[in-house]
């Protein structure tokens, strides 16, 4: 129970920071290019890699801070970093037939549910 706690907390906190940098970023920079969200999903990207290498080939990172880490706090920072790691472990394996299905579907999938949800949801509020 404490594990699940610790990732829902950190969760808590990477939203925080996606805010956060959101913020900061439509401020500093403008907001004509979503500069938040790239700032966040590549800054994911490292960190998930970071601690999970970390934590695979030492004892510094134990197996809760990981989970708290990269499902909590990097899943509420973003999901972007989850799929690039999986697809990174896919490559690594040379399941090149798995990797390249899962970045189309993913890529596609996303932008066709995105499609029917802004549909779905126009449709209901013209109801």
């Amino acid at each position: 129970m404490t594990r699940v706690l610790f990732i829902g907390l950190a969760g808590a906190l990477g939203t925080l920071a996606r805010y956060g940098v959101a913020v900061w970023a439509g401020r500093a920079l403008g907001t004509t290019f979503p500069y938040g969200t790239l700032m966040v999903n590549l800054l994911g990207c490292f960190l998930i890699a970071f601690v999970s290498q970390l934590a695979l080939s030492t004892t510094l990172i134990s197996p809760t801070l990981r989970l708290t880490l990269t499902t909590g706090f990097m899943g509420g920072l973003t999901t972007y970093s989850a799929f690039d790691f999986e697809t990174t472990v896919m490559l690594k394996e040379r399941a090149w037939g798995s990797a390249g299905l899962y970045v189309g579907v993913t890529l596609l999938g996303c932008f066709a549910a995105g499609l029917l949800g802004l549909a779905v949801a126009r449709r209901l509020a013209e109801a």
